[in-house]
């Protein structure tokens, strides 16, 4: 009896050890967790009240947000996850930027810190903002591609 139970625990045993060596190890983690973390400092920063009456004092908080945003980017081409949707928010972001900028300029020259334009163009770059993170969770939250060396057989 005491050699069929070690011949039971010698072929559980083998049986595991065949399965945990047949993964594809190499791939990263499903979720992964470090782009997580950078879309919920993004998404925490995003929460974060911005007085919209007066768009000068919220450049500090959309160029925090630039950074965020860039860190989380790289994460994604780090991971090979970039797809389309992902590269039109970039670039609709990219446009708020350069619009904020130039609404920023014209309010100096004018000397007006509630300058109308700046208003909306604040307002404009959060919204992309936001766009950029619901398309970076979705590639997050996405299945990864298959690759052939996980599929069973």
């Amino acid at each position: 009896m005491r050699t069929g139970t070690l011949r039971a625990i010698a072929s559980v045993a083998s049986l595991a050890a065949l399965a945990t060596a047949c993964r594809n190890d190499t791939a990263p983690a499903w979720g992964y967790p470090e782009l997580h973390a950078r879309l919920g400092s993004l998404s925490r920063a995003l929460e974060t009240p911005c007085d919209e009456s007066a768009p000068a004092s919220c450049a500090a908080a959309l160029d925090r947000l630039g950074t965020l945003a860039d860190l989380a980017l790289a994460e994604v081409l780090d991971h090979r996850l970039l797809d389309p949707r992902c590269a039109e928010a970039v670039s609709a972001l990219d446009r708020a930027r350069a619009l904020r900028a130039t609404a920023a300029g014209q309010a100096r020259a004018r000397r007006d810190p509630h300058h109308p334009p700046l208003r909306r163009a604040v307002a404009a770059e959060r919204r992309a903002y936001e766009r950029l993170l619901a398309a970076l969770q979705r590639v997050r939250t996405a299945p990864p591609p298959a690759d052939g060396a996980t599929d069973p057989v």
